[in-house]
């Protein structure tokens, strides 16, 4: 007998934020995706990148659903998703050392192949737990992602640190490495955080302002001289990078709302915006 043993990442979230329950987390992605309605030009765009939110279903769901619903008749080999560390401050980049992610859906393989490219002959993104045991930032998407496409694999990135190197160094590498390969990137973020409504709007429109003109540059410095705020910014910045480097031209806002827009609390709210990038 082989003395190697599967390793298998848990759900952290399951029942906080989404259903822990097989059946009503499938009929709750359903949901989302059936009320998500795209503008006919998001149709057949060649789609290499979404960004997506990540906070509990009830709050982003629907805005999540808009980026995967323009995903959805799109076909991949692989899925890479980049994530910030909301638990865990570390230096450098993880990409997790085990076979899958588990969710009440099912286990999602890890492309270990693509993974190993990611790693190699750069040492600031390295095989680590750090930032994935307890993280909800790359757990929440899958299973949108398990619903839409069935049995896929993937490669979870998360960022320990989001400065300017490590953005930059992941871009490069991305691109390097998924080079002439059909691989979807997701960057997982949020955006402000429990501003009062007006306010969040307001620096929610200036990261919008950025990505829709598809300048991570300009994004990149916005959120250095913090005139705007994004838990996943350094995800956004480098997948924003990385997907042009790629050949991608175009990039389109799908859907964004914040936690007043659904709570009817607008005291101290949390943006959240979907994206594509073609």
């Amino acid at each position: 007998m082989s003395g190697n043993k599967t390793k298998i990442r848990k759900p952290a979230v399951s029942g906080l934020f989404y259903s822990a329950n097989t059946s009503e987390l499938r009929r709750s992605v359903e949901t989302y995706l059936n009320s998500a309605t795209l503008p006919e030009r998001v149709v057949d765009q060649n789609i290499k990148a979404v960004i997506v939110p990540h906070a509990g279903y009830v709050y982003s769901g629907l805005t999540a659903a808009y980026a995967y619903k323009a995903i959805k008749s799109e076909e991949y080999d692989a899925v890479v998703i980049v994530g910030p560390s909301h638990r865990k401050h570390f230096r450098g980049i993880s990409l997790f050392p085990g076979d899958a992610y588990r969710t009440p859906l099912g286990e999602v393989a890890i492309n270990k192949k693509l993974r190993d490219e990611l790693i190699d002959e750069e040492e600031r993104i390295f095989l680590s737990d750090d930032g994935h045991i307890e993280e909800h930032s790359i757990e929440v998407q899958l299973p949108f992602l398990q619903l839409i496409y069935g049995d896929f694999q993937f490669v979870p990135v998360i960022m320990g640190d989001q400065s300017r190197d490590y953005v930059d160094t992941l871009a490069r590498k991305l691109e390097k490495v998924l080079h002439r390969k059909n691989v979807l990137l997701i960057a997982s973020t949020d955006l402000s955080h429990y501003y009062p409504y007006e306010t969040a709007v307001d620096l929610d429109k200036r990261v919008i302002d950025s990505v829709s003109r598809y300048d991570n540059e300009e994004l990149m410095g916005r959120l250095e001289q913090r005139e705007v705020e994004a838990c996943g910014g350094g995800p956004m910045v480098a997948v924003m990078k990385s997907s042009k480097l790629l050949g991608s031209q175009t990039s389109m806002i799908l859907h964004y709302c914040n936690s007043g827009d659904i709570s009817g609390d607008k005291s101290a709210v949390v943006g959240y915006l979907a994206a594509s990038l073609s």
